[in-house]
């Protein structure tokens, strides 16, 4: 076979499977609308309601962030005490502090999802 036969049946079965499988595009869910509920036809809104909702998972996702770099910092720290090469009241502080600055990070995103 050359590669112009090859290339004609690579597109023929590209067409054959978009109509074959083009019942399967009807059933597709319609989207999920935004969590303000925007009046129908009102496309500024739409916008601004995905914004929002993508800006309060964004900030979730920087929470998750902060959480995860938090934990491992205290594993690191818990490790190296272990080993000798850190004192365990630095594993303590670090454990207060970071649960500190965790407590006060998902404040800030609980009041900013409000103003949003």
């Amino acid at each position: 076979m050359t590669f112009r036969t090859m290339r004609k049946a690579a597109v023929l079965t590209g067409l054959l499977g978009m109509t074959v499988y083009q019942s399967v595009w009807a059933a597709l869910p319609t989207p999920v609308a935004p969590s303000t509920a925007p009046a129908a036809g009102d496309w500024i809104a739409l916008i601004k309601g995905y914004i929002k909702d993508g800006g309060l998972v964004l900030g979730l996702a920087i929470a998750v962030l902060g959480f995860l770099w938090v934990a491992y910092v205290g594993f690191a720290k818990f490790n190296e005490a272990r080993q000798g090469k850190a004192e365990w009241a630095e594993v303590g502080v670090l454990g207060i502090v970071g649960a500190i600055v965790l407590i006060f990070a998902s404040y800030l995103l609980t009041e900013a999802s409000g103003v949003i």
